[in-house]
């Protein structure tokens, strides 16, 4: 990691964002950004003010077309540029898979080196607002699992600034889920604007000594604050930031030293990121295991639009808990 000076201000996710990609912006004139209603501060008001700073040849809205923004995105990176493209609501990736894993995945690879293709997706993901099933789904999954393309998942500030940063700078093309009910989070970023987090790094947030929590986005907030409130029992917990490629290492020594583990993840729980990470931690250190993993997440079901059903299948500090509590 890059943080050449101590110097940070207190920034929510949103404005971490948004200092982000501004300081590429001025930085580098080959990064732009597109997508809808970017002209007006996009969605949930990330690029606030950025059209009148850096103008229309910087920021630039597009049609209602995900496949569309997905699709020139590509072409720009493959080009020479450093496209930054807004997917309001992750959900509709669904059509930009033809863009995303047959062209932006795998060009690098069938060109052998000759092409890059820096681009950025941010794709805002994530239930809890009412927005119904086809504006709430957790889909970092289906992204992770696709080769030639990275997977970021910030949970604080200061990762969102680190990884945003690096994830534009990169050759290669990231997929950036920004968790949409967190943009208020606070925390500490460093000023330097140099600052960048290497992607494929998880982050310690809270080191202890009984269990491993491994959490993303939302759900770090509560694993934190579970940790903070249970006396009897010493939690670790562990941001993995970047879902692929994974930190597997990192998450790996941690259960070597607690024996326990919980991997706690918005995404349904069927083929997710839950049981990847639990599969690499038998793998590796089965025989450090006191107990066997448990996983918390949504379950294979659409995001109701109901606010009690919603909250009915939405993990939290209660599904945690018991989660933490059935390993001991």
């Amino acid at each position: 990691m890059s943080d050449v000076t101590e110097l940070t201000e207190e920034l929510t996710i949103r404005e971490a964002l948004r200092t982000a990609i501004r300081e590429e912006l001025m930085a580098n004139d080959e990064v732009f950004l597109m997508g809808q209603d970017e002209e007006d501060g996009g969605s949930f008001e990330i690029t606030m003010g950025l059209f009148e700073e850096f103008g229309r040849g910087r920021v630039r809205d597009t049609p209602i077309s995900e496949t569309a923004q997905v699709g020139a995105g590509v072409g720009a990176a493959a080009t020479g540029l450093r496209p930054i493209v807004n997917l309001s609501f992750a959900d509709f990736i669904a059509i930009c898979f033809e863009p995303l894993m047959n062209q932006a995945g795998k060009m690098r690879y069938m060109f052998g080196g000759a092409t890059k293709v820096p681009l950025t997706v941010r794709a805002i993901e994530g239930a809890g607002l009412s927005a119904a099933a086809q504006h709430s789904s957790t889909v970092h999954t289906l992204i992770a699992h696709l080769p030639g393309i990275k997977a970021v998942a910030p949970g604080t500030a200061r990762s969102s600034k680190g990884l945003m940063k690096a994830a534009i700078r990169s050759d290669d093309p990231i997929v950036f889920f920004e968790n949409k009910t967190i943009y208020n989070r606070e925390g500490e970023v460093p000023k330097d604007k140099e600052f960048t987090i290497p992607l494929g790094q998880a982050q310690i947030v809270r080191k202890d000594n009984d269990i491993t929590v491994v959490a993303t986005q939302r759900l770090l907030g509560d694993a934190i604050g579970v940790a903070d409130k249970m006396e009897a029992i010493d939690i670790e917990v562990i941001d993995p930031q970047t879902l692929s490629p994974l930190d597997t290492a990192t998450i790996v020594k941690s259960v070597e030293k607690t024996g326990r583990l919980v991997v706690a993840d918005e995404s349904p729980l069927s083929y997710g990121l839950h049981g990847e990470i639990i599969s690499r931690v038998t793998e590796s250190a089965f025989f450090s295991l006191d107990a066997p993993p448990q996983r918390i997440g949504v379950p294979d079901t659409p995001i109701p639009f109901s606010p009690p059903l919603e909250d009915e299948v939405l993990p939290g500090t209660s599904e945690l808990t018991a989660a933490i509590e059935r390993t001991f």
